[in-house]
């Protein structure tokens, strides 16, 4: 609930600390916004949301160990009141997927204006839904199409498929692709999903085999 004076109050998830440092700056520019604290991982977000009662979770989605969209799960089962806007760096059908099932009520990608942003962290508290574009466009194609969207592959995929197929570590992809490990762990995950694989090796074989990789 807001507090007395009307301000909504606030907490950042996030996993890097200049992306919390540079949100808790932007929401002071507001009167009406209140930073109340932080966390720099799922489980973290968690304990922290009973502690502060936020009226709104701006929350990262693809973070190590806890990931957002099972925070988010988390957070709206044990701290109903809050609202959870997901604010991520990427626009994947399937991160979009789960974090709206997870129970975020809205979906923006990190390079949102301040404006923009906070006029979305003021709709969900009054339980109005922001959706960036492209988060719009996943929803109505995964409702017109749906027979496309299952099993299928995104470019990103597979082109961390082919650096798999290669022989690339976790780490070794994050180097060459210039993103985080965890970034890559979300993504061999879904890769592993998608495929019916329980292993990389096995991956990588029914990749070889079927063709999906040059």
């Amino acid at each position: 609930m807001a507090s007395e004076g009307g301000s909504i109050r606030v907490m950042i998830v996030d996993d890097h600390a200049v992306v919390r440092s540079g949100l808790s700056a932007f929401l002071m520019a507001y009167d009406d916004l209140e930073f109340v604290g932080e966390a720099g991982g799922g489980a973290e977000a968690v304990r922290r949301c009973r502690e502060l009662r936020p009226d709104v979770v701006l929350m990262d989605l693809v973070m190590p160990e806890v990931d957002g969209a099972e925070a988010t799960r988390l957070v709206r089962e044990q701290c109903s009141d809050a609202q959870v806007i997901a604010l991520t760096s990427y626009k994947e059908e399937d991160l979009v997927q789960k974090a709206l099932k997870a129970g975020a009520i809205s979906y923006l990608l990190k390079n949102v204006s301040a404006d923009e942003l906070a006029a979305a962290i003021r709709a969900a508290h009054l339980g109005r839904s922001t959706l960036a574009p492209e988060a719009a466009e996943v929803l109505i194609r995964a409702a017109t199409h749906p027979e496309e969207q299952e099993g299928v592959l995104t470019p990103r995929e597979l082109e961390i498929l082919g650096l798999m197929v290669e022989g690339l570590s976790n780490p070794d992809i994050a180097r060459r692709l210039f993103v985080s490990r965890s970034t890559v762990k979300f993504h061999v995950s879904n890769i592993l999903m998608k495929l019916g694989a329980s292993t990389r090796t096995e991956a990588v074989s029914m990749a070889l085999h079927d063709g999906l990789v040059k």
